[in-house]
């Protein structure tokens, strides 16, 4: 392995991930913190290895993420996007397994924006005939 480190770029809603994959023993590491002490959940720590215990390489990297933007939830699905990009750059065997799993499909459900004349994106005021 000369080029041991492979990376990925994964997004959802407002959050952007950058994702390494290290040959080592499964650690995951976001934002310099373990993954326990970063997310309270056990769902979105799931979330986020699911394209390593698909592959079947849970054990066998080392994952390094730096992610900012959105929320805890949107930054899980960013991450688990960027494994699944990177683990591609491993062996692009795994495209199959990864993209009827739908790892590999950027999720494109954004925030709408607010409209002028309403409270919120469609929340319009309330009516009142007199």
């Amino acid at each position: 392995m000369a080029d041991s480190r492979y990376y990925g770029t994964g997004r959802r809603k407002s959050s952007v991930a950058r994702v390494y994959l290290v040959p080592g023993t499964g650690k995951v590491t976001v934002n310099k913190r373990d993954i326990d002490e970063y997310f309270g959940l056990e769902t979105l720590k799931v979330i986020v290895r699911q394209p390593l215990v698909l592959t079947g390489n849970a054990d066998k990297f080392d994952v390094l993420v730096n992610v900012k933007g959105g929320g805890y939830t949107g930054q899980a699905g960013a991450i688990r996007h960027g494994i699944a990009r990177a683990l591609l750059n491993v062996d692009n065997d795994y495209r199959p397994a990864l993209k009827s799993a739908g790892f590999l499909t950027r999720d494109p459900r954004m925030k709408e924006r607010k409209k002028y004349g309403l409270k919120a994106a469609r929340r319009a005021p309330q009516f009142s005939k007199r």
